[in-house]
């Protein structure tokens, strides 16, 4: 029998999982005040709703579930991989959100406000602040079509991440449909506009050169990878510069975003357009957002309007848009400063052969402490070592008088 975990996923001792459960019930309590309403679904969904959901490369990193008995017997002389699985873990928390809506929207309110924070799964190549198996904390709301949707959600995610105290951190903003009218007035053709997206969302890891470079390897017009070249020179672009080239009209629900996120930042954190997110996942038909961690030097929170992903389900499309806070990124930032603030003092108490008596000592202390209650060991010091590893700040005997670690 193994002892390890299998490989993306992790334990956690008590003082970590306790800063865990103060980071949710941070998020969630932000979520919760600001009139959003939590559900739950299944980590397990049908096959075909994962394979049909546009998640872009994470479709790529599916956990897939075999069928069982008789079936898999019938299935197993199939050469097509997908004759063997009926299930799968979600990659996300998204699909299971539309799903759950096309089912129980007869006793849903219409916009509705979802909380979802669970765990999620994904068969990717795990590091730093990526695992296999890791939370999400999403907000979403279905059926606005309006700007204000978007603005609610980063003003609720970017009030969260205060919350937490993740230090200075800023909202990159961008609209796939200005992106794409950009391009398209750049020179390419309206059927190429996917494929040039997936490489100019590179732009952060292989830079300007390496995306036009890819693009000429596609075998794009010359021209308009030039153009394109030319863009990218002057980034970073205003929004003003992108009116410039798309119209005003174009950008008109986008600069009312920004206007009224910035207004509502009021310079605690930063609001910024970037023409160059893309972001992921090809379920998303507008509005896309980041957050961007200086503490982290990354990316801590994304989302964006995904306005046709319902559709897939009830085959009438209604507007949703969401933000999900990326859990675990979070919890490296905040447990590499050890972060406890606001925790009461865990202390233990003793007892030999009078429990009784200890107990109710431990319960007077509890106005002031979180206490357990422990049986004197052999090897007290030993033990107090752990105790202090596990968080524990003191501890008490029968007389109830608290000691800080190392006296006596």
């Amino acid at each position: 029998m193994k002892i390890k975990c299998v490989k993306g996923t992790r334990d956690y001792l008590p003082k970590e999982a306790l800063l865990r459960e103060k980071i949710r019930s941070t998020i969630f309590g932000i979520y919760r005040e600001n009139g959003f309403s939590m559900i739950m679904t299944p980590a397990v969904e049908d096959i075909e709703n994962l394979n049909k959901s546009d998640g872009g490369d994470n479709l790529n990193l599916i956990f897939k579930i075999l069928k069982r008995g008789e079936k898999l017997q019938k299935a197993l002389g199939s050469a097509d991989e997908n004759e063997l699985c009926d299930m799968g873990l979600r990659y996300d928390l998204t699909l299971p959100l539309t799903r759950y809506f096309a089912a129980n929207r007869n006793d849903l309110p219409l916009p509705f406000k979802a909380i979802q924070m669970d765990k999620v799964y994904r068969a990717e190549n795990p590091q730093k602040g990526r695992l296999r198996e890791f939370t999400q904390c999403d907000i979403d709301v279905i059926g606005d079509p309006n700007p204000e949707c978007e603005t609610e959600l980063i003003a609720v995610t970017a009030k969260a991440l205060r919350a937490l105290d993740i230090g200075e951190f800023s909202v990159r903003i961008n609209d796939r449909s200005v992106l794409l009218e950009l391009l398209s007035k750049l020179g390419f053709d309206k059927d190429e506009l996917a494929s040039v997206c997936v490489t100019f969302d590179k732009l952060d890891k292989v830079g300007a050169e390496g995306v036009c470079a890819e693009l000429r390897e596609k075998g794009f017009d010359g021209s308009a990878v030039d153009n394109l070249a030319g863009v990218l020179q002057k980034l970073p672009l205003t929004i003003e510069d992108a009116e410039k080239i798309v119209g005003g009209e174009k950008t008109a629900r986008l600069r009312r975003i920004l206007d009224d996120s910035t207004a509502i930042a009021d310079g605690k954190y930063g609001i910024e357009f970037d023409i160059s997110l893309v972001r992921g996942q090809g379920y998303y038909t507008g509005t896309v957002f980041e957050v961007r961690s200086e503490k982290f030097g990354g990316t801590v929170a994304g989302g964006g309007r995904y306005d046709n992903l319902i559709g897939k389900f009830i085959g009438e499309d209604i507007p949703a848009c969401g933000f999900s806070i990326g859990f675990e990124r979070i919890f490296s930032i905040l447990s590499e400063e050890n972060s406890a603030a606001g925790e009461r003092e865990r202390i233990a108490i003793f007892y030999e052969d009078n429990f009784s008596e200890v107990y109710t000592k431990a319960e007077e202390l509890r106005e002031s402490f979180d206490v357990s209650v422990f049986k004197l060991p052999k090897k007290l010091g030993n033990f107090l070592n752990r105790l202090q590893g596990a968080g524990f700040s003191g501890y008490a005997y029968a007389d109830g008088k608290v000691r800080k670690f190392g006296e006596k």
